[in-house]
């Protein structure tokens, strides 16, 4: 058995480099195996060179768009910088970012979101953010919640009195004024927010 395999092996080798052999005396006329048609050299020729001009031209149309792309580009970046950025092209802006964003949200998230980005709502968390909450008087007045109702439990502990729960919102409101009288007078006498 292994010696048939020899042999057909040895018969295969034959075969192909006859083959080879055959195309080298002819190199007119090649056969193709997909279609078993055979085509001329110069058939070969002319197909390579539509090929080539085809791709060529795909080339070319893919430059052109692409440089066509890139003046529109360098067109539109000088047009819309001219000048300095108005309120209105910031707002235009802001609104198309918001809703760019709020696409890929989820629905929950997209819901509270659109509420949130409402203008009454913006403008009036800007205006309590600016006046009522303060960063520093939030901060001033948890702090004095926390130290004035620490002492005040301490004292009332040792000396047998009942707090009546009012002494944590007392503390947190006069920190907050300290806070608020200190960040208005820093604002006056520094110039900066």
């Amino acid at each position: 058995m292994i010696e048939n395999q020899e042999r057909s092996f040895g018969i295969e080798k034959k075969h192909s480099a006859e083959a080879i052999n055959n195309n080298a005396a002819q190199p007119e006329k090649q056969k193709l195996p997909e279609h078993n048609v055979e085509l001329s050299k110069e058939d070969i020729e002319n197909n390579t060179r539509k090929a080539r001009k085809e791709v060529s031209e795909i080339i070319n149309s893919v430059e052109t768009k692409g440089n066509k792309f890139e003046k529109e580009q360098n067109q539109s970046a000088t047009t819309s910088r001219r000048g300095a950025i108005g309120k209105k092209q910031k707002n235009d802006s802001y609104k198309k970012t918001i809703k760019q964003v709020q696409k890929e949200l989820p629905i929950g998230s997209r819901i509270f979101s659109k509420i949130t980005h409402n203008n009454m709502v913006e403008k009036a968390s800007d205006t309590v953010g600016t006046t009522i909450a303060r960063p520093n008087a939030i901060l001033s007045g948890a702090v004095f919640a926390f130290i004035i109702t620490l002492l005040t439990y301490t004292i009332a502990k040792k000396s047998g009195y009942v707090l009546s729960g009012f002494e944590t919102i007392g503390s947190f409101i006069l920190g907050w004024i300290i806070g608020i009288i200190y960040d208005y007078l820093r604002i006056l006498i520094t110039g900066k927010k």
